[in-house]
């Protein structure tokens, strides 16, 4: 009974520091990725966020895998309240430099998205923008998402769908992070649909997201 007890923590040991190393890779992967001068999805917002926006009152606004901060900036320009979440801290250096210059604040948290508390009925807009992960992990967040919203509360996602694996303009090579209309449908079938598309677009934001691009937009709202 001891040794099968004994075998047993030691396996969880092993898996748990599996998962640990996994999630260390991934932080260095992306401080990595933004450890240089330049912004490398640019300083301007997503074109989609910005449109959408421009017709909203603003509100409180939590924006998840936020980066170097380019769209929570500009929604605190236009008078938002503004959460950000993201695990690389050396993008949350470069948003806080951003705000800075463009004498906005936001509240930017270091966490992982996928472990984070998201506090009920909180907030009127969640933005997803280019945010990729896993599927299981992905719909799990988006549901933590959904209780998040308060009544008429939005979601808004850009992110590349599957047929992105065919282009080297931006995104993962990896399809199973990418999304498609389906995806989308059943993660947030609680919602009011107000835009659901497949589209083409020339993206130019950055230098990692530029060029013809396969996305997928939407808009939902939260009707109690």
């Amino acid at each position: 009974m001891q040794y099968t007890l004994l075998s047993l923590f030691v396996n969880i040991g092993i898996i748990f520091n599996y998962f640990l190393k996994a999630d260390q890779q991934m932080n260095n992967f992306w401080n990595n990725r933004y450890s240089v001068e330049e912004y490398i999805y640019g300083k301007e917002p997503n074109k989609f966020l910005q449109e959408t926006l421009e017709l909203l009152t603003p509100g409180k606004v939590l924006f998840v895998g936020e980066g170097e901060g380019r769209n929570s900036v500009f929604a605190a320009e236009r008078g938002w309240y503004v959460d950000a979440l993201d695990s690389s801290s050396v993008a949350m250096e470069k948003a806080l430099k951003l705000a800075s210059e463009k004498n906005v604040k936001i509240n930017y948290q270091l966490a992982d998205v996928r472990n984070y508390h998201f506090e009920e009925q909180k907030y009127d807009l969640v933005a997803l923008i280019y945010l990729h992960l896993q599927e299981s992990e992905r719909a799990e967040l988006h549901q933590k998402i959904i209780r998040s919203l308060r009544n008429d509360g939005i979601v808004l996602l850009e992110a590349f769908e599957k047929s992105q694996i065919n282009n080297n303009t931006g995104g993962p090579q990896n399809t199973d992070l990418l999304y498609t209309l389906e995806d989308i449908i059943n993660d947030f079938i609680d919602l009011d649909f107000v835009e659901l598309s497949k589209t083409s677009v020339h993206l130019a934001e950055g230098s990692h997201h530029n060029g013809n691009t396969e996305i997928i937009r939407f808009i939902g709202k939260k009707i109690i």
